[in-house]
């Protein structure tokens, strides 16, 4: 599989969980993209509707409802 590289900003609470996850799994030598691109796969390969569930964690956030 054919692999793209992009740059992503995200809430220093999430990165902090990144890190324990990397920290965590220390015998797998993971990083975090690898950490991110499994999330993301989860993500995707679950039955919900994705576009739908992305618009309300995003409403949520902004409207500050989504403790992280």
């Amino acid at each position: 599989m054919a692999k793209m590289k992009f740059g992503v900003t995200i809430d220093e609470k999430l990165t902090k969980e990144l890190d324990k996850i990397v920290e965590e799994s220390e015998y797998l030598d993971l990083s975090r993209s690898e950490v991110v691109e499994a999330v993301l796969t989860a993500f995707f390969k679950s039955s919900v509707d994705h576009a739908k569930k992305a618009r309300e964690l995003i409403i949520k956030k902004r409207k500050g409802k989504l403790k992280l």
